[in-house]
């Protein structure tokens, strides 16, 4: 059986659930416990601020059934995730869980269609502002430093990387999950373990970013299938294939796809896929031809709603004010 939820209905269930709650396990003070609705399985999860601005999860719970959760586009925060039991997958290919962790960055993640399959999920869940980032490790000028700039997008789409997890990562992880420790020192040891979880999480891309790696992580001619497929999203920008295949057509699978797309042009095929849209709507609108509505049935938009939200965070003005010269804010 599969339950599909939108984000709302979910949020409906877990407030009755811990409204009507009567049992619940002994918690600090600084902590908040949230109870897995009845309808959906069994077991809690705790949140714990650590800071006015990090807020750590530890969860455990299980879900009877298979759960669809449909998530609106939304403003992102900045969001470190580890899965030591159960997986988690979307629509697009992307995955958590059983050998693979995530990095969510700040910025506004597109609508998508998340699937919890049927299992116990035990892990834990990072949410903090991009602000944070300046505060902890700051660069000269006391700003985010330039190596980390990629996971604050603001007003544009968020970078989202599904990362192979380590040992260590999930050693910190259970070390967190099973901390020995209560009050204040908790709190101390929590802390500094969020912050190691956080650095291992970010240590292979920062290598990577500057140059670190002492030999290339994709052979030759996985490259050259990597480029195969960027060339052909370019020349199908109005009608692109599905990732799955896009990565049967070059010959690699979704996941080296995926990995392969995010090393070597540094974001997602999606991400990708939409700039590149939005650059060539840019330019067919600058060039006074077509109508707004034309343009972006061209870019491959059937709704002008998603096409205009789309175009307005590349460019910070929308499709019309384009159309009619203005100049752009953000993009080039």
């Amino acid at each position: 059986m599969t339950i599909t939820l939108t984000v709302k209905e979910m949020w409906e269930l877990e407030v009755e659930a811990n409204y009507n709650s009567s049992q619940q396990p002994e918690r600090e003070s600084l902590e908040t416990l949230r109870e897995m609705p009845e309808r959906l399985g069994k077991g809690y999860a705790r949140e714990i601020e650590m800071h006015p601005h990090l807020e750590l999860e530890i969860f455990d719970w299980e879900y009877y059934d298979d759960v669809l959760l449909k998530i609106p586009e939304w403003d992102h925060p900045l969001q470190f995730f580890v899965l030591l039991s159960g997986k988690i997958r979307d629509e697009y290919g992307g995955q958590v869980g059983e050998g693979y962790t995530c990095i969510s960055g700040s910025g506004v993640q597109r609508e998508m269609t998340v699937e919890h399959v049927k299992s116990r999920y035990v892990g834990v869940d990072i949410y903090l502002t991009p602000d944070w980032l300046a505060t902890f490790f700051p660069d000269e000028a006391g700003e985010i430093p330039q190596q980390l700039r990629f996971l604050a997008k603001g007003n544009d789409w968020q970078t989202l990387l599904y990362l192979e997890t380590t040992t260590a990562i999930e050693g910190v992880a259970q070390q967190i999950i099973n901390c020995p420790y209560q009050g204040t020192t908790k709190q101390m040891y929590l802390q500094a373990k969020v912050l190691e979880l956080i650095t291992l999480q970010l240590a292979p891309i920062l290598s990577a970013r500057d140059g670190l790696q002492s030999s290339p992580r994709l052979k030759q001619e996985t490259i050259a299938r990597i480029h195969y497929a960027r060339e052909i999203l370019l020349s199908r920008l109005e009608n692109p294939p599905s990732l799955l295949e896009l990565a049967q057509i070059v010959g690699v699978s979704d996941r080296t796809l995926r990995r392969g797309f995010q090393e070597l042009f540094g974001t997602t095929v999606f991400s990708y896929l939409t700039s590149k849209r939005m650059e060539k709507a840019n330019q067919l609108l600058r060039s006074g031809k077509l109508s707004v509505a034309e343009v972006a049935n061209i870019s491959g938009y059937s709704q002008q709603g998603h096409f205009a939200a789309a175009f307005k965070r590349k460019f910070g003005i929308t499709p019309r004010e384009c159309l009619l010269g203005k100049k752009n804010i953000l993009g080039a």
